[in-house]
């Protein structure tokens, strides 16, 4: 049986994919070989702490995602989503977006 520990390549690997990157894109972006990132996704390769910032920023995954992947898997990605999407906005797009979730909240 695996430990949670051995847990992480598999979740960086589903980041990786839901954001829609190739291996060789996102070793580029952290300027890693792609063998590299290969070994952690696959071969339970642990990266070094610094390697492990930069993926967990590069991929927008909350560090709560790897140190307690017990907690619901499913309500932390599409929490994940939104908060990658919200990065994306201009100021008048998230005025936009908070009326919007104010309105749905109302509406219960």
């Amino acid at each position: 049986m695996r430990n949670d520990i051995d847990k992480l390549g598999n979740i960086l690997k589903t980041a990786r994919k839901n954001m829609n990157l190739t291996r060789e894109q996102l070793a580029e972006k952290l300027k890693i070989t792609p063998r590299y990132l290969m070994s952690i996704e696959n071969e339970n390769k642990k990266p070094s702490y610094g390697v492990l910032f930069h993926l967990i920023r590069e991929l927008g995954i909350s560090a709560d995602t790897i140190f307690f992947p017990e907690r619901g898997k499913s309500a932390n990605i599409e929490m994940e989503q939104l908060t990658r999407l919200l990065r994306l906005c201009d100021e008048r797009d998230l005025k936009i977006a908070t009326a919007t979730v104010k309105a749905l909240l109302n509406t219960k």
